[in-house]
This record gives C-alpha cells, structure tokens and sequence, in this order.
C-alpha cells in the first residue's frame, strides 16, 4: 500500500504530492502547507520536533540545534517545489536523530511543531522567511505501525529581515557585495555593525583606526547592540575618557552555507577578499578611517583572525586570537584528517568525543552524534550543507562537486574519511600556510600574533594548538608570537580583558585617547 492510501485510510484528505521514502513506519505526519505563508512553490528542509517539553517551555523548534537536551526526536526531508495549499508525509523512514531514535521513541503524548528551512542566504535555523507550524501540546505520538497520521500545518513565517535601528553609538550595514553576487548568480549582501568611537561626531576631521571582531561560531552582527549597550561594563569603558579611539567593526557569522569563516573558499565564495576589498574600504570611507586594522576573535572568531592575519598580512597590523578553532588538521578536534580513516571511532572502534566538560573531562556528546544532529538539518541528509558547525568547516575548507554543492570530507552515515578531498583541505591547515610561507610571512608577521588557549579546551581544541605553537618554535627566522595556555582552562580562556586587550591594540596602530 502507498503513502497516500495508507493517509486516506487514516480519514485524512490531503491531495499529497510528495510521499516518504519508506511509507508504513510509526510516527507519521501529514503536513500542509498554508497558502497564506507562500505565494508559490517552496523547496527546502522539512523537519518535525517531537518534543517533551522540557527546558522551560521553549518552543520545539527553539531546541532543534541542541545535541543533546533538545527534541526527543527530529524527523526531516528534503521537499521540492511544494505548492501552497498541497499536503507532504514524514514517517519514520525519513531521517532521523538520534538516529536509533524511532526504534527507542516511547509512545506518549508530546509537543510537536515543524519547519521548514528556505532561506538560501542564511542558514540558520529558524532564518528569515522560514516557515513554522504553531506548537500542537497533547498530541499522542506512536511509533507504532498502523498509528493515526497526525496532521501538522505550516502557517506561520519568521519576519522577513529587518536591519536593526541605529543608535547613537552602533550603526548597522547591509552592503551589496559584488564578488559574492557574482559567485552565487544572485544579489548577495554582506551584514556589519559599525561602533563609533567616543567624540566620533564632535571631530569631523579626526580618522581612526579599525578594530576588527570576529565573534563565536555562528555570532550575528547585531550582538554588537549588546555589546556597546549604554550602561553595561563594556560600553562604560568604551566612553571613557582614556579610553584609545577605535572604529569597532563586528562582522556577520551567517551565510548560505552557515558561518563563512570570513576566508575565499570553493563553497562559501571570496569572503576574505570581500572584507578585505570591499567591506573595510567602505566602512573607512563613511566613518573616516585611517587604513590601520587589526583583529580579534574567539572559537570561530579566534581562528578567522589568525587566518586573516596570515592570508591578508599587509592588511592588518596585529592579530589577538583566542581558543582558536583547530589549526593544524593532524587533530582537527581529535581527528587526523590526513592519517585517520573514520571521523567517527578511532583505530580500535572507540567512538571520538566531540565536545567535553573541562572540569571533569566527562564526554559530553560524541562525532557521530553532533555529525547526526547536522545530518537531519542538513539538506539531503548530510551534515556537509547543514549550516551547523561542522558543516561550515567542510564548506570552507573542502572542495566543490560537480553538482555545486559541498564535497563531504567524510560520509554522514559511517564517518569514513574520502581521501580524494584532503588535499583540498591543506590549503586551510595554518600550520602547513606557516610553514611553506614563513620566508615571504616572516618580515609581514613576525611579533604581530597572540593567542590565548586553555589546556582543557572543551572541544579539544588545545590538541592543534599544541601542535602549531610547536612548528611556530621551529620557524627560522624566530617569529616571535605570544601563546599563551591557561592550565585546566576550558573554551575561550584568556587572561587578559577586553580592556587590556585594546590598550594592547592601540600601541600597535596610535589609537590615541
């Protein structure tokens, strides 16, 4: 029996046009699609939450990037020019997390809600103008066989994007990037939020330097709201007096493929020559800059600015990076891309951590689990076009099929490592760029990097950081880079504050108070 006789059984109209690949497996769902949420056909990531309602009452979708602690079950398909008004199924054959999820799902009543990932630009979950259902509570859910399909409809729509307004202080940008346009076929635009300095509007004819900030994974320009926030600590200091005089540039952590890592890649598109040549030149212009920069990140953000630093050395005059995601792929988190078979378990089967409670050294989830969670976000059922972390990495350091699409370093359902892509990856291990460009780096470079890492880092991150300050210690000429470890120090500790941390800036570019 097909899909759409098993739904009718069931008392269900629907006029589907899309079936489950593996009609008959418990749970089901029939979703519609509400004609006043979408003026044509849609095509993206559909994806259901059956959800306990744990974590205060969160709405299901909320949780959905959770690896652990989030929805009971996920189950998602891709969907394809689907037409208002038109009906799709989702049962227990479509993929899944956890991925023994439906085996071990225990009949009950729970918190359903589902969505509908669209947007191509920014994928992130629950982007603008992606699509959501209201939370259905009490809903009897079976995965049992011959269960009643419950019905869903997607009839609610994230606000479309919006630039936040300007303050006094903070300024927000949405630029046109013609390299990225011309890269994905379609107008593209790069986000930015832009602080003034103190005394900014009373010395028109004073130009500044620019401090770039790169945020954790996934960090949105509009945190810099937050950050320079009258009253807080942070925008107290900023108005001081003795306070040096920088241009704060917070850029975007989001794009079609997740955060871009602000770096050219084969997927992502030039974002490097983007801030480079088009973003930073603009800003200078508008808020008088002066042409000196430097940079600063953590996590994410600790390792775009080194890699800007060394990819764009004659564009920035120093480089302050912490907990750095990995730089040497001999331990990209605990896997050895260039020797390592398997993503997922090491070399006698013992399944890798992916992240860790630096307290404790408790594994807090595994590879295969956080690489499972990206797979059902993911278009086609792969972590390589989730917009999550590990898919942002792959697209910015592994090739691009044929297809257009990422080339997965390994396979979503078994971790094993495709061989044929690493060396593509080569090109984005700063330990290797140090090393065959030390000689045109060392005179661009050297005393111009500090990094900050704590030795239990929760994601291992230590593990390369180690071995790249050693290939450092190795470079002739000495490079004379300041890395510092915190002992038993988790994710992101440095001992010095935001404070000092400018102070230090302004002795390298004369940000004079």
């Amino acid at each position: 029996m097909d899909l759409c006789s098993i739904v009718a059984t069931c008392g269900l109209v629907c006029g589907l046009s899309m079936c489950a690949s593996e009609p008959g497996r418990g749970p089901r769902f029939v979703v519609r699609l509400d004609p006043g949420v979408a003026s044509g056909p849609v095509t993206g990531r559909l994806i259901v939450a059956i959800d306990d309602g744990g974590a205060g009452g969160r709405e299901p979708r909320r949780r959905i990037g959770e690896v652990v602690g989030g929805p009971k079950l996920l189950l998602a398909r891709d969907v394809d020019d689907w037409a208002p008004g038109e009906s799709i199924a989702i049962d227990g054959g479509a993929d899944s997390y956890p991925a023994e999820g439906v085996s071990r799902f225990e009949a009950g009543e729970y918190r359903v809600q589902v969505v509908l990932r669209t947007n191509p630009d920014l994928r992130v979950l629950n982007a603008p103008g992606d699509l959501h259902s209201k939370v259905a509570a009490g809903v009897r859910v079976d995965p049992g066989e011959g269960v009643e399909a419950v019905a869903l409809v997607l009839d609610r729509r994230e606000p479309l994007e919006e630039m936040p307004e300007d303050t006094e202080r903070v300024k927000y940008l949405r630029l046109p990037s013609a390299k990225l346009s011309a890269f994905h076929g379609r107008p593209m635009f790069v986000r930015v939020a832009v602080a003034l300095p103190k005394g900014h509007g009373e010395e028109p004819g004073r130009t500044y330097p620019v401090w770039v900030q790169v945020g954790g994974y996934g960090s949105r320009f509009t945190e810099a709201g937050g950050r320079f926030r009258p009253g807080g600590s942070f925008a107290k200091f900023w108005e001081a007096d003795d306070t040096p005089r920088f241009l704060h540039v917070q850029l975007d952590g989001s794009g079609p493929l997740g955060d871009p890592y602000q770096v050219n890649s084969a997927n992502h598109g030039p974002y490097g020559d983007v801030v480079v040549e088009e973003v930073l030149p603009e800003i200078e212009q508008r808020f008088r800059g002066n042409g000196r920069r430097v940079v600063s990140g953590g996590s994410t953000g600790g390792w775009v600015s080194l890699a800007l630093q060394l990819t764009y050395p004659e564009a920035f005059a120093g480089c302050w990076s912490a907990c750095a995601d990995s730089v040497d792929f001999r331990r990209f988190q605990l896997v050895n891309i260039y020797d390592d078979d398997n993503a997922y378990v090491d070399d006698r089967g013992v399944e890798r951590a992916a992240a860790r409670d630096p307290r404790t050294g408790r594994v807090r989830y595994t590879m295969r689990q956080e690489a499972g969670l990206e797979n059902v976000i993911g278009r086609g059922g792969s972590w390589a076009e989730s917009g999550g972390q590990w898919g942002a990495w792959n697209a910015t350091y592994g090739p691009r099929g044929q297809d257009g699409r990422p080339l997965a370093l390994w396979d979503p359902k078994t971790g094993v490592i495709d061989k044929s892509v690493v060396d593509h990856w080569r090109e984005y291990d700063l330990r290797l760029q140090l090393e065959k460009n030390w000689v045109r780096l060392e005179p661009l470079v050297r005393g111009k990097v500090r990094i900050w890492m704590g030795d239990a880092d929760d994601f291992f991150l230590n593990e390369a950081m180690r071995l790249f300050d050693k290939a450092v210690r190795g470079l002739e000429p000495p490079a004379d880079f300041q890395i510092t470890y915190g002992p038993g120090r988790g994710h992101c500790w440095r001992d010095i504050d935001d404070a000092e941390m400018v102070r230090q800036m302004a002795e390298v570019v004369d940000a004079r108070p």
